[in-house]
């Protein structure tokens, strides 16, 4: 289902890699299968022209095993949000780490959720456990790390593989930049409560103004008009990639083109057992545009709660983030000027959510100094 975007956003037009030409039908999701069924190579090459064309793939057969660490989590996460207000405030406010609800950052960005925002450092998340789980914090920080520890090695084999699907010199070196000791990754836990203003409609009654919902955003509608709210807004993920993981509740949307190259917002189906995988900004920087960071939103239109979890994949604070050698040609130049994670990070949390941040170090007329970045 493709539904147009209601917003006209800032974006870099993206290089194409010399991959085979998508599938007819546009705004497609890609699927792809971990295991590799057809060999290394040939999930490489899938891996990097999902990541070119879309920005987004759905990963299956990926090796982390639904019921452990994922349902650990879920179930610790999941207690959390069932706590009383007050008691949940302890984790709070953000800052931007830590419990927060509705505001999403500094810059008066609201969604229809309450989440938890956490270091993936264990050190970090063992500092916070103590105002999240007061009677064992260490039981939280066990869950936390395990389920990091998994997820941030499925980001790594997908950066390698990204690393040999574009053919670079040295293929594990998006993956060195995540598995520093002080790498800046973080973990994102998502509650959307229930869309449903009426508690106490039925099973098919749900199900009905669930269908009129899609139906009338397949047809052009604002979904918030038909029972849905913003869940979480417009954005881009700042960070290298993103692993998202959800229950079967859907809302993910993500803005695609279609055959025509006009973009309209797809909604993703849900799928527990799978991995959404999400090229983050500095990922685009780093290959000169090659690959695309994905624009995504968070609609709420379920009468059940809605529960993700985000892994970022970020790198230290003082990596700087400039073009790989073998992503600049003369035909493809540098666009983006070079500059630290920690600049791009102040930049970050300086604008609205919606911001396309790149814009600020795109280069303009060859100069790569930053006195005529946009």
């Amino acid at each position: 289902m493709v539904v147009p975007s209601t917003t006209t956003p800032a974006r870099q037009d993206t290089v194409a890699l010399l991959l085979p030409p998508p599938p007819p039908g546009g705004g497609a999701i890609p699927t792809v299968d971990m295991s590799a069924p057809r060999g290394r190579v040939a999930l490489s090459q899938q891996v990097a022209q999902a990541c070119a064309e879309q920005g987004f793939f759905r990963a299956v057969n990926h090796g982390v095993p639904p019921a452990s660490p994922a349902a650990r989590l879920d179930a610790a996460t999941s207690a959390f949000f069932a706590l009383a207000a007050h008691e949940k405030q302890r984790a709070g406010p953000p800052n931007p780490l830590g419990y927060g609800c509705r505001s999403i950052g500094f810059n008066g960005d609201v969604g229809e959720l309450e989440y938890l925002l956490l270091n993936a450092n264990p050190a970090a998340v063992a500092h916070r456990a103590t105002s999240i789980d007061t009677n064992d914090p260490s039981r939280f920080s066990s869950v936390v790390n395990e389920y990091v520890e998994a997820v941030k090695q499925l980001a790594c084999d997908i950066l390698d593989l990204l690393g040999e699907g574009l053919g670079l010199k040295d293929p594990g070196f998006f993956s060195k930049l995540i598995t520093e000791t002080d790498s800046d990754s973080l973990l994102r836990i998502n509650h959307y409560p229930p869309s449903c203003t009426t508690h106490k409609l039925d099973h098919d009654d749900q199900c009905k103004l669930k269908r009129i919902a899609r139906t009338k955003a397949g047809n052009g509608g604002n979904p918030t008009a038909v029972g849905g709210r913003i869940g979480f807004g417009e954005h881009s993920d700042p960070q290298i990639l993103s692993l998202l993981r959800a229950n079967d509740i859907d809302g993910l949307q993500v803005l695609l083109p279609d055959v025509d190259g006009k973009e309209g917002w797809v909604q993703v189906p849900a799928d527990p057992s799978a991995f959404f995988v999400n090229v983050g900004d500095l990922l685009q920087a780093l290959t000169n545009g090659r690959l695309v960071s994905v624009r995504h939103r968070v609609i709420a239109t379920a009468c059940r709660p809605r529960l993700s979890t985000i892994y970022f994949a970020g790198p230290p604070l003082h990596t700087r983030i400039s073009a790989l050698p073998e992503m600049v040609t003369a035909v493809l130049p540098r666009r983006y000027r070079s500059f630290t994670w920690a600049e791009y990070k102040t930049a970050m949390y300086s604008l609205r959510l919606s911001h396309s941040r790149l814009d600020l170090f795109h280069i303009v007329d060859g100069n790569s100094d930053g006195s005529k970045a946009k």
